[in-house]
Order: C-alpha cells, then sequence, then structure tokens
C-alpha cells in the first residue's frame, strides 16, 4: 500500500474543491502572517481575485469552488510586501471601489475622517466648489463629490501618472462630469493663479472654493517606513522635509488665494505635527479645530478665516 497523502497539507495552487481550497486558505494564511495583521483576510481576498469573485461570494461557495492557478504567485507577491491593494488594483474608500497603482498613494481608513468632517460642515452650507490638493487616486475629493451632488470639484497632482488614475476613477464612479484634473505643482512660481486661470470656462470655474482638501506629503525624511509603504508607494507624495513641514508651508499661506470668504480646508496631519502646522495656520489667519482618528491620533485640522 502507498502512503495516505490526504491528511497533508495541499500546496497552495490546490488539488480540487472544497477540502483543498478551505486548507489552502489556511495555509496561505498561515504564510502571510510575518507581513501582514490581516493575513487570513488578505488571503480571502487574493483569493477571490483569483478567482474572479467577491470575497463574500467565495465564503459563501467554499465547497463547490476549485484553487486557481493564479493564487500561489499573488500569495508570493504578498509575502514580499507588495500592497493587497496593487495586487488587487483597488482599495475601497467612503465605500466606493478606487483603482490604485504604483503611481499613488493607497487611501487610508483614517482619511476618511476628512470626508466625516466635510459632510459634517455642509449639512449647513453644502459647498458648490471643491478643491483637492494633491488628488492622487482622486479619492477624497470624488468621495466629497458623492456626498455633495450639486457640488463641482477640481484635483491638482504633480503626477501625470495619478492624474490618469484620478481620470479613470472618475469615470468609474460616474462623476467625471462634475470633475476636472489639472498637472499642477505647488512649488511652481505663480501656481495659484494658474490654477485660477484654468477653467474659467463654464461648467466648472476654479474658485474661490468653499472647501479645499489636502492630503500633502508630511512624512519626515528622516521617518522609518514599513517596506511596504518604502518600496512601494511614491516617495513624492510622501516626504516633506525633516520635519514634514516644506509643503504645509507653501499651501497654508497659498489658502488666501484660493479659499472663499466662508469657506473651509480640511488638512491631514501626521500625528505629531497639530502644534506646529496649526501656529503656521494662525500666523496666516486662521482659527483651528483638530479632529482625531480612529486611533485617537490627531490627524485632520479645520481651517476658517479666524473672526478676529
Amino acid at each position: 500500500m502507498g502512503n495516505n497523502h490526504d491528511n497533508e497539507t495541499p500546496p497552495l495552487q490546490g488539488r480540487g474543491k472544497g477540502w483543498g481550497l478551505s486548507n489552502v486558505l489556511r495555509e496561505a494564511a498561515r504564510a502571510l502572517e510575518p507581513v501582514s495583521e490581516t493575513s487570513r483576510l488578505d488571503a480571502e481576498l487574493l483569493m477571490a481575485h483569483a478567482l474572479g469573485i467577491s470575497r463574500s461570494d467565495l465564503l459563501l461557495n467554499l465547497p463547490k469552488l476549485a484553487v486557481p492557478d493564479a493564487f500561489a504567485a499573488l500569495v508570493e507577491r504578498r509575502k514580499g510586501h507588495e500592497p493587497i491593494a496593487h495586487i488587487l488594483g483597488e482599495r475601497e474608500f467612503w465605500s466606493l471601489p478606487f483603482q490604485v497603482s504604483p503611481d499613488v498613494l493607497i487611501p487610508r481608513p483614517d482619511s476618511e475622517i476628512m470626508i466625516e468632517t466635510a459632510v459634517e460642515i455642509g449639512a449647513e452650507r453644502p459647498p458648490r466648489n471643491i478643491l483637492d490638493l494633491g488628488t492622487g487616486s482622486g479619492a477624497l475629493l470624488l468621495s466629497a463629490l458623492s456626498e455633495f451632488p450639486y457640488a463641482q470639484g477640481v484635483g491638482i497632482d504633480a503626477s501625470a501618472a495619478a492624474l490618469g488614475v484620478a481620470h479613470n476613477n472618475a469615470d468609474r464612479l460616474g462623476l467625471a462630469d462634475r470633475a476636472r484634473f489639472l498637472l499642477l505643482d505647488w512649488t511652481a512660481q505663480d501656481w495659484t493663479q494658474i490654477l485660477l486661470q484654468s477653467f474659467d470656462r463654464e461648467p466648472l470655474s476654479a474658485g474661490p472654493f468653499d472647501l479645499i482638501l489636502a492630503n500633502p506629503p508630511y512624512v519626515s525624511t528622516e521617518a522609518e517606513l514599513s517596506r511596504e509603504v518604502a518600496e512601494y508607494e511614491p516617495r513624492a507624495a510622501l516626504f516633506a522635509g525633516p520635519q514634514g513641514m516644506d509643503d504645509y508651508r507653501i499651501i497654508i499661506p497659498a489658502l488666501h488665494d484660493l479659499l472663499a470668504e466662508n469657506g473651509t480646508a480640511l488638512l491631514e496631519i501626521g500625528f505629531n505635527q497639530a502644534d506646529m502646522v496649526s501656529r503656521l495656520a494662525e500666523k496666516n489667519g486662521y482659527s483651528v479645530e483638530c479632529k482625531q482618528d480612529f486611533g485617537g491620533n490627531d490627524r485632520i485640522l479645520v481651517l476658517r478665516y479666524s473672526a478676529t
């Protein structure tokens, strides 16, 4: 009699239906534990992606499904610290599906606090004209437009590749008729005037803006980042000098040219930057309110023209 191999853990490519797939998922989750705090979820998402179905359909139909050949290669990519969003090509943000690529920052759940804050502010005075500084994938601008159906918006970015992703997301979400994107670097001279003069044709004007959203680079060049971020996300969208303040020093003074009289600017900040950025904003004539993220860290500054 030969050896009975039925009780052995199957390889990641699997050996058939039901029993094989469940055990392959378990083995993949174990293999991903060194690189992910959500290894089981990652394994399920990769399996669903390889099968071309949703994760919910995967979980509902486990006994009926065979392991696809492509799954093992996806697990190897994740073991190399490649972000799950890059492998899937998509990340959910504000309950919307956004295409992502190595050309843009992956939208983070904590950034949803910015949209949550915008919705709270907009309940009394809905914005009609929105600006997103450093739009990347377009996640902030397009999420805001999804909440304010009578608003129009402009997103700027210094990366043409990033704007390509943002354009695709606007099309996919059915928001292209209310969103425009402009290749523009705020380190360029007279960038605010270039912006204000770029969309002077109907149906989209370019300011002043009732709501300005900004998630600029704010990581210190001395910071140590995880391999997942350091090796796979765009450096230009991350680093902003030794204190992570370089871009705030450009953006905050420029708000005078861009923000409407009764408008609001929302800035995402690093967990230890609230005091530094708040002082800069106050010196430029703004009142400042700080909002915390899901982990209790300072995350969003709400800027308005000071009454004093």
